[in-house]
């Protein structure tokens, strides 16, 4: 894929104006959705903007990363995967939320992101439960993973997410994600 430059609007995904920020973040998640030849013209800024001081920006650069892995012919988001991890443990849980919602896509970018992704995942739902929110985590991390499994059809992820559903002993949470895996 080759790089060209950023398309315009790009750079008002970070902007202090909601309302500009807000329309770009619309389009970059609409053009993103399919594979697009500037992601390594961006690839660098977004990475960066995953630790911004504002949360938005941090959630906005979450989703936009996870899109742009469709896009990403040299597996770069594998490296930059451990920070969006990170990101799921946001001090603001809404940001960690849609980071954590987004995280399917990079399954979509190929077998290899795939299994990486789906063992990211699942390590993520084994060391929650400490954490405040445990619950929607792992309620989320089922769904992401329902939603890989619907889009590729990898009978794996299927297995994965049963055996991780089967792992919760509070038979109430198991109900739930066994509900939301099929729903």
């Amino acid at each position: 894929m080759s790089s060209s430059s950023a398309p315009q609007g790009f750079s008002e995904l970070w902007s202090k104006n909601r309302e500009r920020q807000n329309a770009a973040y619309e389009e970059m998640m609409r053009a993103t959705g399919d594979p697009v030849p500037w992601a390594y013209a961006v690839w660098d800024e977004v990475v960066g903007n995953l630790a911004h001081e504002d949360n938005h920006n941090r959630a906005i650069a979450a989703q936009i990363l996870c899109n742009l892995a469709v896009s990403d012919p040299e597996e770069r988001i594998l490296k930059d995967l451990a920070a969006l991890v990170e990101v799921t443990r946001d001090e603001r849980f809404v940001t960690a939320r849609h980071c954590l919602r987004s995280l399917w896509r990079i399954g979509l970018a190929g077998p290899t992101r795939r299994t990486v992704l789906v063992d990211a995942l699942a390590a993520r739902f084994g060391e929650c439960e400490p954490e405040k929110n445990y619950t929607l985590i792992r309620n989320d991390i089922v769904v992401g993973l329902r939603d890989l499994h619907r889009a590729t059809g990898d009978e794996t992820i299927a297995r994965r997410a049963t055996a991780l559903i089967e792992t919760e002993d509070d038979v109430k949470y198991r109900r739930k994600y066994e509900k939301s895996w099929r729903q």
